[in-house]
């Protein structure tokens, strides 16, 4: 089922599955079956991550291109991986070799180990910084026909051209995370869309910026016709874990991502309580972002709320099955029709 939410000028992601521990077959399977389902649904793309422990993202996109017909990759990138230039280059070739437009997710921190195991000693003061500066490099060679030259603190480069130039359709869109004073100013210096992970929806209309600056969150939904069912299937999924629970603490404090403790302290104080903004599943250490649980109506209010406060971009959770992309479809139409009236 095609969701028409799309139509409505909102822009849904779904998420790829992490690549570990899942046997090699296995995976290649997963992450191209979640494709065409995202595809079937009309949702504009996938998010590839990208961290140590991860294959390479720009493979794992060649895999989901390759079984899908229109979908784009939306590629996680941090500056301590690849130059620009290879950045610039990647969207190039896709566009070159398969007619596919990928997105560009702009990452400036990380866990801390896979940092310091990359030696990249970058001041956490500087890194969106040193994120503006090679995303305006990456910009620039994917937007200008002549050489770029760019002399910044942290990347510079030198009558440098794009070999095979980008076509204006194929230029990517750029999210950064948004979650943080410094991701949102950096959004907005870039003139990108900042990605947060969001509060209860009354908190996050509450904090909407002046301006047009462009938002979206990322987020998990599993939506019935009924809240009973929806509750059920979500406690199924995300069942109580004690061992969980104790490895959150630690993932919190390995991580340098200025939302992770944050959030984790609001999930500590609502607990695991039947409300449609749901935290449990990351106090348990079984997601990364707040769900959204509830009848078709109850989550569609929540969306409606969200889309109110300027998000037309929903970044949604791994689907655990085509049917929960279809649930969320009918939420997500109910929602434009609220904001519609």
């Amino acid at each position: 089922m095609q969701t028409t939410a799309l139509d409505s000028g909102l822009k849904i992601f779904s998420t790829c599955p992490v690549s570990h521990p899942t046997e090699r077959q296995a995976y290649l399977r997963r992450v191209q079956e979640i494709g065409r389902w995202s595809e079937d649904a009309g949702y504009e793309g996938i998010l590839v991550f990208s961290d140590n422990a991860q294959l390479d993202p720009w493979l794992v996109s060649q895999a989901i291109v390759t079984a899908t017909r229109r979908l784009r990759p939306l590629v996680a990138i941090q500056p301590a991986y690849m130059h620009p230039y290879s950045v610039a280059k990647m969207v190039s070739s896709f566009a070159f070799l398969y007619g596919r437009r990928v997105h560009l997710n702009m990452v400036a921190n990380g866990f801390k180990n896979d940092l310091a195991a990359l030696n990249d000693q970058t001041p956490n003061d500087d890194r969106y910084t040193r994120l503006v500066e090679y995303t305006t490099i990456v910009r620039k060679l994917l937007q200008t026909a002549g050489p770029v030259s760019f002399d910044g603190r942290y990347n510079k480069v030198a009558i440098l051209k794009l070999t095979p130039p980008l076509p204006a359709e194929f230029v990517p869109d750029i999210l950064v995370s948004g979650f943080s004073e410094a991701g949102r100013a950096a959004a907005r210096q870039l003139q990108a869309t900042a990605i947060e992970y969001p509060k209860p929806p009354a908190e996050h209309v509450a904090a909407r910026p002046a301006g047009g600056d462009a938002r979206g969150i990322r987020i998990g939904i599993i939506a019935r016709r009924a809240d009973v069912e929806a509750w059920s299937v979500a406690r199924a999924r995300f069942p109580e874990d004690r061992r969980g629970q104790l490895a959150h603490p630690l993932a919190v404090k390995a991580s340098g991502s200025s939302w992770h403790a944050p959030l984790s302290r609001l999930a500590s104080a609502v607990g695991g309580r039947e409300e449609p903004y749901w935290l449990a599943p990351c106090l348990h250490h079984k997601a990364a972002c707040p769900y959204l649980v509830g009848s078709y109506e109850r989550v569609a209010d929540q969306i409606a709320r969200y889309v109110a406060s300027g998000c037309r971009t929903f970044i949604l959770e791994t689907p655990a099955n085509q049917e929960e992309i279809y649930h969320a479809g009918i939420a997500f139409e109910r929602a434009v029709g609220r904001v519609a009236a």
